[in-house]
């Protein structure tokens, strides 16, 4: 499979975490307490932020059971595909609550 894919669906999954995961009121109101005051009490400001730290997250913690298996088998120089499947797949496990919310709302 092309590289691209597995960063598009990786994105994806990211994105779809960000925008429709039932927690968002939790990371709203964590954001809401670092960033009122940058961001001058702008309300859309601290949801997009909170909506960027979800994604920023999801990929994130999905890439860390990559990353073990590339230094478990020593992998030097690029990201193998099976790497490459296990970030995908961390951040489609991620994004299971978040896909009810999808699948219900929609684009």
């Amino acid at each position: 499979m092309n590289r691209n894919l597995y960063y598009i669906g990786i994105a994806f999954f990211g994105m779809l975490n960000g925008v429709f995961n039932p927690f968002y009121i939790l990371a709203f109101a964590f954001s809401w307490q670092l960033m009122a005051a940058p961001f001058f009490g702008n309300v859309e400001l601290v949801a997009f932020f909170a909506s960027l730290m979800l994604s920023t997250a999801t990929l994130i913690l999905a890439g860390i059971p990559a990353a073990l298996y590339e230094r478990y088998v020593g992998a030097k120089d690029d990201s193998t595909d099976i790497s490459l499947w296990i970030w995908l797949a961390g951040a489609a496990i991620l994004a299971m609550p978040a896909v009810g919310n999808f699948l219900r709302i929609g684009l």
